[in-house]
């Protein structure tokens, strides 16, 4: 039986069947990216892309919010229950607008804001140069340790004392060992900053206690909704009681108009889905999975950045390779493995073809693979890398990779024990 988008639009429907086939059959590496459950597909394409909400749950602009508001209580409730949060703002469209919405909330423009630099493993909204977050703040940039690959939190501290910065902003998009939120905490309140916390990445991990929540060290925690939480494409804040009403005001009207329904509905699902025995089990393999990699890759004789990972990710330093970062990438692509080039701290190589590559393991943990399959992922990687510019080889590989990749299908739906357990927040 057709489909109606395959009637009305057969190209687009061709399309996205492509990238479906694409996705299922590539080892997917990139440390950002995973898969959603059915349930949160589900949702995301429901009739809530039909409603406009603009405003807040008994607070709307628009009439026919007997539903939305309630998705929108609960989707606030869950993420409260799960984070621990004394208040949730569910509504803004990514991370990067997250993040703007609580610099707004604690400072002015031209205020001081002080972030890990890109190169370093920041993100662009930490208050980089070409980001908007470095134009309208005045931004002080932390690196890390030359010679560890870690955050020196002495350098730091020394570094807020002389800014006396508005917030200084933890967190990161490509430092693979854990964060001390409390320390960061310490150096804020010593120098009179608010603490922002961006855990994007890691928030799938921090709910399951894997790793450190920055939740009661920070006045405001940003994140992204997708990663290793594993939902749609959209952000979150969450924050102490005292600043929720500067956080939506920063939000709603401050960045965004209408919040994307749709979107916020399948968020709800996948923080139910994260408040589950099962979802403890995938951030724990996660990490152990990325474990596995890197030390395989150790004994190939790779560069780690920090000497390994405690997370999710890892990111590859190929000077010793004598292979650009870009060019790496881009073999690995011929062989379905999907990656990518990424700067590493004092990167002497510009930021379009740098010396690194950043690979993590949420998306291959999600289909079931395990440290087995992570090490002979590693082992494809050092082939390629012995054979860059061997295209047989190269396809070879690629050949390999999809008879992994179909030993390891995409689920159809996660198993969620107890499918009539209560779902409303405590």
């Amino acid at each position: 039986m057709t489909t109606a988008l395959e009637r009305y639009d057969p190209l687009i429907y061709e399309l996205i069947r492509q990238e479906e086939a694409r996705q299922s059959g590539s080892i997917r590496l990139i440390p950002s990216e995973n898969y959603i459950s059915k349930a949160v597909m589900q949702a995301s394409g429901s009739c809530l892309t039909n409603k406009y909400a603009e405003g807040y749950p008994g607070r709307r602009y628009y009439e026919g919010q007997q539903v939305t508001d309630l998705i929108e209580k609960t989707a606030q409730d869950r993420a409260r229950k799960i984070f621990k949060a004394d208040y949730a703002n569910v509504q803004p469209y990514s991370g990067s607008v997250a993040n703007l919405a609580a610099y707004l909330a604690l400072a002015k423009p031209g205020d001081t804001i002080m972030g890990l630099a890109l190169p370093h493993g920041g993100h662009l909204t930490h208050g980089w140069n070409v980001s908007v977050s470095g134009k309208i703040f005045k931004s002080v940039q932390y690196g890390v340790n030359p010679d560890t690959g870690r955050f020196d939190y002495d350098q730091i501290r020394e570094l807020a004392r002389k800014n006396k910065p508005r917030i200084i902003i933890s967190g990161a998009t490509a430092y693979p060992r854990q964060i001390e939120f409390d320390i960061f905490g310490d150096i804020s309140k010593e120098v009179g900053a608010y603490h922002v916390s961006d855990i994007a990445h890691i928030s799938g991990l921090v709910v399951a206690g894997i790793h450190k929540s920055p939740v009661p060290y920070a006045d405001i925690v940003s994140t992204t909704t997708h990663k290793t939480l594993r939902g749609p494409r959209g952000g979150m804040l969450l924050c102490r009681a005292e600043h929720s009403e500067k956080v939506d005001k920063s939000v709603f009207p401050g960045l965004q108009g209408g919040p994307h329904m749709h979107t916020m509905t399948a968020v709800a699902v996948a923080l139910a889905e994260a408040d589950t025995p099962e979802f403890v089990e995938y951030a724990k393999q996660i990490v152990k999975n990325a474990k596995a990699l890197s030390e395989k890759l150790l004994e190939y004789g790779f560069n780690l950045v920090s000497g390994g990972t405690d997370n999710h990710l890892m990111l590859i330093d190929l000077r010793n390779k004598g292979i650009p970062g870009k060019k790496l990438a881009k073999a690995l692509d011929r062989a379905r493995i999907e990656t990518n080039y990424n700067s590493i701290p004092n990167d002497p190589a510009p930021p379009f073809n740098p010396s690194g590559l950043r690979i993590g393991t949420p998306a291959i943990t999600t289909r079931g693979m395990k440290e087995e399959q992570a090490r002979g992922i590693a082992y494809f990687i050092n082939k390629i890398v012995e054979n860059i510019d061997n295209e047989t080889v190269i396809e070879e590989v690629g050949k390999d990779v999809l008879l992994l990749c179909s030993q390891f299908p995409v689920p159809e739906h996660f198993i969620i024990q107890g499918k009539n357990r209560q779902l409303q927040a405590d």
